[in-house]
């Protein structure tokens, strides 16, 4: 795996860190086939039961490298945003729909795809000095990391869209009220705050969490009714977990439950 983005397994915790600081984590080609693949790593790994998303430096992640778009443009025009279906599609697929807890961490100001990353998070945790910003308009770009999913779900329609015809920075205090962040907390907190969320989740029931999540994504597109279906298929798989067995158990004979993952 690349030097840009740095992977570490420990205790069924995932932590994924972009690791371009100097260039404020944009994503260039290496980062972004690097970032691909280490969230296409920790879904696939049956030890990981929960990830953490987080970044080295005084941002989280300005999206893409513009410098390095300037020469793809040169040489290939509009097909130089192929990078979309090849790159980050599959990172927001991969964030968004693994069969386990994603949390992210955002150090700094989060632009552009790096926003659309973290907003595909299923839990958000923002240092008191970073900022969101869509960005995509002011490149003349239209959203993409499933921005256009995303932002409208947490935020509403009409401040999705104000959002994105006039990017700006977002600083913390106004993401918590609009629903972008879950918690904010002060940057010298934040990364032992975001471990421990992460490791709770990582100490949790994982089937739960998975159906959880699929249940989510599915009523987010399907009738009441076609998601009451799914609800109950849904915990049949989770009620013949083994961590159903265990929380029952646990729960008769007062005691908390230390769950397997499994």
């Amino acid at each position: 795996m690349a030097d840009t983005v740095l992977y570490d397994l420990t205790e069924g915790l995932a932590t994924i860190t972009l690791n371009r600081p100097d260039a404020m984590n944009a994503l260039d080609h290496e980062t972004k086939e690097a970032l691909r693949d280490a969230l296409r790593t920790a879904a696939d790994a049956e030890d990981v039961r929960a990830v953490l998303l987080t970044a080295n430096g005084r941002a989280f992640c300005v999206g893409q490298d513009l410098k390095e778009h300037v020469g793809a443009l040169r040489e290939r025009g509009g097909n130089a945003l192929t990078t979309v279906h090849d790159h980050y599609n599959p990172i927001t697929l991969a964030i968004a729909g693994m069969a386990k807890p994603v949390v992210a961490a955002v150090n700094g100001v989060a632009a552009g795809a790096g926003a659309g990353f973290a907003l595909a998070a299923d839990y958000r945790l923002m240092a008191d000095t970073a900022a969101f910003n869509t960005s995509f308009a002011g490149v003349a770009l239209t959203a993409d990391s499933g921005m256009s999913w995303t932002l409208p779900r947490l935020i509403g329609t009409a401040r999705a869209t104000e959002l994105l015809l006039f990017p700006r920075n977002v600083k913390a205090p106004e993401a918590l009220e609009l629903g972008l962040t879950n918690q904010v907390v002060a940057a010298d907190e934040l990364a032992a705050e975001a471990e421990a969320v992460a490791r709770r989740l990582a100490s949790g029931p994982t089937v739960a969490y998975a159906a959880l999540k699929e249940s989510l994504a599915y009523g987010a597109s399907h009738s009441l009714a076609e998601t009451l279906e799914k609800e109950a298929a849904l915990q049949v798989l989770a009620g013949g977990s083994a961590d159903h067995a265990l929380a029952v158990r646990a729960f008769v004979d007062k005691e908390q439950p230390r769950y397997t993952g499994r």
